[in-house]
């Protein structure tokens, strides 16, 4: 219950005291000039207690984003996979130079929106609007744990921003030539790993970490398949392997110091292919592709051999099927020029 105490000043000026007795025996308490106001802000305050705000907008006044980001990267980030570890641990360097100084209770979506438009036309390192939207995620789900399981934050200041709007993607996958070019300079290069490594990106479409953090235990060489634990989306993911790919996998050496299948020379490390990556390229003279390529030379065969968009979520890992629409019209025009062959041969049609 609130208590309002009228005050006189040396001077004669009239004040009001609130106070307001809060659990574990502390007090809030304010002034103010008019009685009026004292009331006003006695049961806004009360009403604040009674739904469990006001202690939440408490804390928010005694923390910096910059505390929040250094318990987060202590507490949370560590339990993430590697590859999303230390993506976002350079993010939130970021986000700490940028409002590291703020308060929670002074970040608005508002200052969100300025850092979002920051990061895209960013004179120096400006970032495509898929990366921007990262960043943007790293910093909201550190403010979801704030507001959830530290009791920081009333609300997530980030889900009243905007989310930058992302391109349809980048389709780039090999011809029939890039790829038979592509796997000679492999299986010749100084790093035996790379061939079978390029092999299985090419037939399952599995991510380079993925695949790099392959187990023998989770490869099943009599039924031809493997299963990818650590995945983008933390789903495990089973996937079928045939042919060469198979072949390739079967005639790997176990080694008795890991259970890396593609491991370094350590054995504690997965092998590291870069150079050796990038050389094959140049050795086969395929230009504007990265490793991440493969997967969507995966997707892209899946379309042209008639797959279903459902399907080629499911070999992918995709939980939605709007990540693998851009590979639609790749089946519908290998489609139509399968049909276009097939009337110029079988019906005489010159189109």
């Amino acid at each position: 219950m609130a208590t309002i105490e009228r005050r006189i000043s040396i001077e004669g000026r009239e004040t009001f005291r609130v106070k307001i007795r809060l659990r574990g025996g502390k007090t809030a308490s304010a002034t103010f000039e008019r009685k009026q106001d004292a009331k006003r802000w006695a049961a806004e305050t009360e009403t604040e207690i009674k739904n469990g705000r006001y202690f939440k907008r408490i804390e928010a006044k005694k923390h910096t984003v910059g505390e929040m980001i250094d318990r987060y990267c202590l507490e949370v980030l560590p339990q993430k996979r590697d590859s999303t570890k230390y993506g976002q641990a350079f993010q939130f360097k970021w986000w700490k130079v940028q409002i590291g100084h703020e308060l929670l209770s002074g970040v608005s979506p508002a200052l969100l929106a300025v850092c979002r438009d920051r990061l895209i036309r960013d004179k120096d390192a400006p970032r495509s609007p898929t990366t921007a939207k990262r960043y943007l995620a790293a910093l909201s789900h550190a403010f979801t744990i704030a507001m959830k399981d530290w009791q920081w934050i009333e609300e997530n200041p980030m889900a009243r921003v905007t989310m930058p709007k992302e391109s349809r993607g980048r389709v780039r996958f090999l011809s029939d030539d890039e790829r038979s070019a592509l796997l000679k300079a492999c299986s010749k290069s100084a790093n035996p790993l790379l061939y079978p490594i390029v092999l299985m990106a090419i037939s399952t479409g599995a991510r380079k970490g993925e695949i790099l953090g392959l187990k023998w235990k989770d490869v099943n060489l009599a039924r031809g398949a493997v299963t990818f634990q650590d995945t983008k989306n933390s789903d495990r993911r089973t996937v079928p392997v045939r042919g060469t790919a198979l072949e390739a996998l079967r005639g790997l050496p176990r080694r008795i110091d890991t259970d890396l299948v593609f491991a370094g020379p350590d054995g504690t490390m997965p092998a590291k292919i870069r150079a050796h990556w990038e050389s094959s390229l140049i050795e086969a003279k395929v230009t504007d592709f990265r490793f991440h390529d493969l997967r969507h030379s995966c997707a892209s065969y899946l379309a042209m051999s008639g797959a279903t968009t459902a399907e080629i979520a499911a070999v992918l890992g995709h939980r939605t099927l709007a990540m693998v629409k851009r590979y639609s019209h790749i089946g519908e025009q290998h489609t139509a020029a399968v049909l276009e062959r097939m009337h110029s041969k079988i019906l005489g049609d010159r189109g």
